[in-house]
């Protein structure tokens, strides 16, 4: 039987400075209570909230970064380059992406600007460490079976200092919510690859680890 997510509990720092989840399983009313939220300092600059989405009772949950300047002006998760990468990678490892629930460690693009083009900036540990009462909620009303990290955003939500990408990469490990997690790069970091040779080399690998989801699946049936 497949393990489920223990019920991960609010943080008791303090409402002004933590978003106030609702206490509820039901993913619409947390993506509705997650829009209006504006704790974090970047919120006011980002276009609106980017949740998760997918399958409420999905068996993976994917985690990435945050979302990008596409997936902000969308408002939904992995839909610009990245996705793309991303969604091609899983095809070929056998996964199909509209059976996962795909979110984001950060809620909300932190950019600066650079003349016309807003470019990203990484999230703090602070930002995620704010934000992750929203993925906790997702994870609570989800109960998947697997956790996917992709990038060290990712891992640090769901793993705390515990564990790195490059040390980590392509390793299943049991999670700070007792799930076992895949670790594996972002998808963004194979489009960053100049050379032609050596990004054909890293959505390779990128695709080695994500086959490693259906056997693990299976096991779990």
């Amino acid at each position: 039987m497949a393990q489920r997510a223990r019920r991960p509990r609010q943080s008791e720092t303090g409402a002004e400075k933590f978003p106030v989840v609702p206490a509820t399983d039901d993913l619409t009313a947390l993506r509705e209570s997650a829009a209006s939220c504006k704790v974090c300092p970047f919120s006011v600059h980002a276009t609106q909230t980017v949740f998760g989405e997918g399958p409420p009772n999905a068996r993976i949950l994917l985690v990435g970064e945050q979302p990008g300047d596409r997936e902000d002006r969308a408002g939904r998760p992995f839909v610009g380059p990245a996705g793309a990468v991303l969604d091609r990678a899983l095809a070929e490892a056998g996964v199909d992406r509209a059976l996962c629930y795909v979110t984001n460690a950060v809620k909300h693009f932190k950019w600066e600007p650079r003349g016309k083009r807003r470019l990203h900036q990484k999230p703090s540990g602070r930002d995620i460490e704010v934000c992750r009462l929203w993925l906790e909620a997702e994870l609570r009303s989800v109960q998947p079976a697997l956790l996917i990290c992709l990038g060290s955003t990712a891992v640090t939500s769901i793993f705390g200092g515990e564990a790195k990408v490059m040390r980590d990469r392509g390793a299943w490990r049991i999670s700070r919510y007792g799930l076992e997690a895949l670790i594996t790069v972002h998808p963004s970091s194979v489009l960053r690859v100049v050379d032609p040779d050596l990004k054909q080399r890293a959505y390779a690998d990128f695709v080695a680890d994500l086959t490693l989801i259906p056997p693990k699946l299976a096991e779990l049936q």
